[in-house]
């Protein structure tokens, strides 16, 4: 009989054959999705002057108890990218690119796909032998507004995440184990309307929700959940630092369970040069009907390449959970971002 340890040795075995062939499927078809596009539109790229709603929106890392399921992160909302006007031409350098995609109040249109794989444990039956991959896709085409009378650039964003889980570890409580569910889950996004001063002050606020719009009950929240968001931040020649705070509570829905989350993601982005951005930023959950944290130690790595004429932001990241759901919650995520710059062809209809 195999000891414990071997058998979960040999279940993320088995979970990472089925994973890795998705993953580089997902990465291959966004290359190709961005490269096409470009193609198809001459002078599509226009770059702008220059990280959730997160992160960051992926899932929320587990469900908390046998009776929560989990949660879904929301887009990184506001800090998803420093200034470039978006009438300039499409000569920019990486590096410049990679300044703007770091503002949250930028201009630019892009196709990010997150793929992310997480470890779990806790205090459930089997829950150090769960494991599961996430697909995130959020298309950001933000739209562009007059300057405000200090002179401020102004944008409003629309920012929807579709979340894609494969083999989501699920307690069944009545068989006191788990099972997996794979699917779409609940549909986060943010709106909002953000200010970039010429001091390089950011400020922005807005709403931020998440849709019933699981394909499997088993892990959709089966509410409605609305709530604000804001953020302050400020932009130096050596890279940005802010925070940005948003709450969710359950507004409608055919589930009766309460729902509150408090999230706070924590921001700090160097700039280099060369393209690179080295940071952190943590996404912290207070979940108010457990009274819990969940608190990720981050690091996030990027860098932002030309395919072509194409702008392409590739990026690592890596979350360690110095404080997590008792019942069940992720201890390690490991994700990677591939992020093209497209045509913002919404903006330019609407304009």
């Amino acid at each position: 009989m195999l000891s414990r340890s071997k058998l979960s040795l040999e279940m993320k075995r088995k979970h990472m054959k089925n994973v890795c062939p998705l993953t580089v499927a997902a990465i291959a078809a966004a290359v190709t999705f961005a490269t096409t596009t470009v193609r198809a539109q001459s002078g599509f790229y226009r770059p702008l002057t220059l990280a959730q709603a997160q992160e960051s929106a992926a899932t929320e890392e587990g469900a908390a108890s046998a009776n929560t399921p989990p949660q879904q992160e929301v887009p990184e909302g506001l800090l998803a990218g420093a200034s470039v006007p978006a009438e300039t031409s499409d000569g920019a350098s990486a590096d410049e690119i990679a300044r703007e995609l770091a503002n949250p109040n930028n201009s630019l249109a892009s196709l990010t796909l997150k793929n992310q794989l997480r470890w779990y444990n806790g205090d459930l039956p089997g829950a150090d032998d769960q494991f599961n991959y996430t697909l995130l896709f959020q298309p950001v085409f933000p739209f562009t507004l007059p300057e405000t009378s200090s002179g401020g650039k102004a944008n409003v964003f629309v920012r929807p995440a579709f979340p894609i889980l494969i083999d989501q570890p699920v307690f069944d409580a009545a068989n006191a184990q788990f099972k997996s569910a794979s699917g779409l889950g609940d549909i986060g996004f943010d709106i909002g309307y953000g200010v970039t001063e010429k001091s390089g002050f950011l400020w922005a606020v807005g709403m931020v929700g998440t849709l019933p719009t699981a394909t499997d009950s088993a892990f959709g929240g089966k509410q409605l959940r609305l709530g604000p968001e804001g953020l302050l931040a400020r932009f130096e020649k050596w890279g940005l630092y802010g925070v940005f705070p948003s709450h969710q509570w359950n507004v409608a829905g055919w589930s009766d369970q309460y729902y509150a989350n408090t999230q706070i993601q924590a921001v700090f982005k160097v700039l280099p040069g060369g393209g690179w951005s080295i940071g952190s930023s943590p996404i912290m959950n207070y979940d108010w009907a457990l009274k819990e944290w969940s608190i990720p130690i981050n690091l996030t790595v990027g860098r932002t390449v030309k395919l072509g004429k194409t702008p392409v932001k590739l990026e690592i990241e890596v979350n360690y959970y110095v404080e997590q759901y008792n019942a069940f919650g992720a201890q390690w995520m490991v994700g990677f971002n591939i992020t093209p710059v497209v045509r913002n062809v919404i903006n330019d209809w609407v304009h």
